[in-house]
């Protein structure tokens, strides 16, 4: 569904003779099966959305080719448009209209009868907890309410691949399982492919059959999340000692079996390679040591340390930093007459 080769980016940043170009998109190589669905990670200014929005013919590549639901991105936008659902970050209603006859104009774009684009339309407010505000504007919503009508608005049309950038941002967390079930639907029940954004970890891991991350322009992983977390050194265990005197002893027990240690007053932590086989074994050291410990956890590798592993940023602050500045890529506008309103004209 999704094929991309040597995609690059570029802007232009500064003015007169101190202009600088930088390379958002750097090489991405990015292929996609159909009825798979795929999370797309990175960092603030990674280009995870400068990518997106080439893929979505919102934003022409500099160099490279992409095709998308098996039409060109950049000489067949208009068939990518027709084939495609996309939910932006920052949402598509108008304010001042009417909800339901947002969602009908939208569906009737993409070439459903009237009748039909009704009939979705508030079957989708159902399942995404909307009922009773067909005829409300979105100026009069909550943000999470005009964050699920955005989602009706990329779904209502029935595509075969959905883009959805960021789509739980700002619901509940009832709203936020409800979504979740209804994007594992679109595959179980329709076939459909999803390209998922997010910075929500749980939301990754629990939706995705592959996890793809993006620094500094290029792909750095694409993997199952399982098997991501396998290549992180080892599980964490992190002991807290009852004294202070004992941090010295634990510490070089730890640190003889484990990587990357660290002591923070009394916990004593690390990286442990088969952490199950080789605690046991640990505590009766430190216990013949005379070391008394006051806790002990052992936590298996996640995402965030994937992402701290291949980025050396957590992608906790990743998203923090980018809600508080902003995207560090220019968002630049999309050539002239390129919005998804404009897939069935």
């Amino acid at each position: 569904m999704i094929e991309a080769r040597g995609l690059v980016q570029t802007f232009m940043t500064g003015q007169g003779s101190r202009k600088t170009e930088v390379r958002a998109v750097d090489g991405v190589d990015l292929d996609v099966a159909e009825g798979e669905v795929v999370g797309f990670l990175g960092p603030n200014g990674a280009g995870k959305t400068t990518t997106l929005r080439m893929l979505t013919t919102l934003l022409r590549p500099t160099a490279g080719t992409a095709r998308v639901a098996g039409y060109d991105v950049a000489t067949q936008a208009v068939q990518v448009r027709r084939s495609i659902g996309y939910v932006s970050q920052v949402g598509s209603t108008f304010s001042g209209a009417y909800a339901g006859d947002e969602v009908v104009d939208h569906a009737m774009l993409y070439g459903m009868t009237r009748r039909a684009a009704v009939a979705k339309g508030q079957e989708l407010f159902e399942q995404l907890d909307l009922p009773g505000l067909w005829r409300r504007m979105p100026k009069n919503m909550s943000g999470g309410q005009k964050r699920r009508l955005d989602i009706v608005m990329g779904l209502v049309h029935e595509p075969g691949l959905v883009f959805l950038d960021e789509p739980t941002t700002g619901l509940d967390p009832q709203a936020r399982a409800n979504l979740w079930e209804h994007i594992r639907g679109l595959r179980e029940r329709r076939g459909a492919t999803v390209f998922l954004t997010t910075h929500y970890l749980d939301e990754a891991d629990a939706l995705a059959d592959r996890i793809v991350i993006i620094d500094k322009g290029r792909i750095v992983a694409s993997d199952t999340a399982d098997n991501l977390k396998a290549q992180v050194a080892g599980d964490l265990v992190d002991l807290e000692v009852a004294g202070a005197d004992q941090v010295a002893v634990a510490a070089e027990r730890l640190g003889a079996i484990g990587e990357g240690l660290e002591v923070v007053d009394r916990r004593v932590r690390a990286r442990v390679r088969r952490a199950g086989r080789a605690v046991p074994g640990l505590l009766r050291d430190l216990d013949a040591a005379g070391v008394t410990l006051d806790s002990i956890e052992v936590l298996r590798p996640t995402l965030d340390d994937v992402f701290l592993t291949l980025t050396g940023r957590s992608l906790r602050d990743a998203a923090a930093d980018e809600a508080a500045e902003g995207s560090a890529v220019p968002d630049d506008p999309a050539e002239p007459g390129t919005t998804l309103e404009g897939a069935g004209r």
